[in-house]
């Protein structure tokens, strides 16, 4: 009889034991789980200009195998703004923004004029950290729609004083002339100071930590490709990638490869093929990024498409007979147009999310996507 309550003692010990190890396995887990809820990151990379004859001139014209290909969620959205089937870059850029489609023009306004939180000013508000990086001013209208609020985007002036005040914790562009050029006199830069930035209009330097960071490097625009921008585009969108890091905070970053769409304007295909081979350069630096911080969304798209290009036969002219004869190893870009076109648009995306993305939609969706992104467990 002793020796059976031995054994009971011993068994009762035994499934105490484990309960106690049941009990912690589960409390480790639940701060593994905790962990895992941080706020999630997100990265949106615009291609001005961009669909799918652009992304496509990197596979052709390309000495390696492009950065698109490390996407494996992949989507189209339709550009229309609420009047017009061919819609602008600020309506586009708005509609990103903001959730809603809206005005040919309108800059972080409804149809009816009236201010909207932006993706941007919502997720300052929860402390994420926010950046911009764009190639052309930094009022222009894709940044401007993600902290500004005005009827037209051609109000530079009062977009670049919104900017002042919109606590954009890290930006890069051009656009000096809207700071300290003014037709009110102001002198903007000064404001910026005041506003406790770290501000250079030479070159990207060194970030300061304890202050936010603005450099406005151009006049206007930086120069495109053909003109000799170098390595702008990537060394500003790394640079913001080490504060951010630093600064150990979740964010919300803006990089838009401004001159596809030019290139698509002015019917420049070497303009269009460099500028898209510069923007997958950049998207090798944050897939990179991506693939190390597994709690961060990448999105890439762009507003609208410019040029109705298309890539298609290449010909070469006989001097002596003038017949025309197709190279088989080489294609041309054509152009429809100088001005944007209809196409749908492709959606890439990667990291945490990035499934959501999948599937063809109205380019609003895209803002709702990323809210969706932001809340899943």
């Amino acid at each position: 009889m002793e020796q059976m309550k031995k054994l009971r003692k011993q068994l009762g010990c035994v499934i105490l034991m484990a309960l106690t190890a049941c009990s912690s396995k589960t409390e480790n887990q639940d701060q593994v789980d905790l962990k895992n809820e941080e706020p999630l990151s997100i990265i949106f990379m615009i291609g001005d200009g961009m669909g799918v004859p652009q992304v496509s001139t990197a596979y052709y014209f390309g000495d390696s195998l492009p950065n698109y290909s490390r996407f494996k969620s992949i989507g189209l959205h339709k550009t229309s703004d609420l009047k017009y089937e061919i819609t602008d870059s600020a309506a586009g850029a708005t509609a990103f923004a903001i959730g809603e489609k809206t005005y040919k023009r309108a800059i972080g306004v409804s149809v009816d004029s009236i201010p909207q939180e932006t993706i941007l000013e919502n997720l300052q508000e929860k402390g994420y950290q926010t950046g911009l990086i764009s190639l052309t001013s930094i009022t222009h209208a894709t940044p401007a729609s993600f902290y500004a609020h005005v009827v037209d985007r051609d109000l530079h002036e009062d977009i670049a004083e919104q900017l002042v005040n919109s606590e954009v914790d890290f930006f890069a562009g051009g656009g000096k002339k809207f700071f300290n050029q003014r037709e009110d006199g102001k002198d903007l830069f000064m404001a910026l100071e005041e506003a406790n930035y770290k501000l250079d209009t030479v070159e990207l330097s060194e970030t300061s930590l304890k202050k936010r960071n603005a450099y406005i490097l151009a006049d206007d625009g930086i120069p495109s490709k053909i003109e000799g921008r170098g390595d702008y585009l990537i060394e500003a969108t790394q640079t913001a990638l080490d504060y951010f890091g630093q600064k150990g905070k979740p964010f919300f970053m803006m990089v838009e490869g401004s001159y596809i769409d030019w290139g698509g304007h002015a019917k420049n295909a070497e303009m269009m093929i460099s500028e898209v081979a510069d923007f997958d350069k950049t998207l090798g630096v944050v897939l990179d990024y991506v693939e190390a911080h597994p709690n961060t969304l990448l999105v890439v798209t762009a507003d609208h498409e410019t040029g109705g290009a298309s890539i298609g036969k290449y010909y070469e002219t006989d001097e002596s007979t003038g017949e025309k004869n197709e190279v088989p190893e080489k294609v041309a870009v054509y152009f429809n147009t100088d001005q944007h076109s209809g196409e749908l648009i492709p959606v890439f995306a990667a990291g945490k999310g990035a499934e959501i993305f999948q599937g063809i939609y109205e380019n609003n969706q895209i803002y709702h996507k990323m809210f969706q992104a932001l809340n899943q467990k």
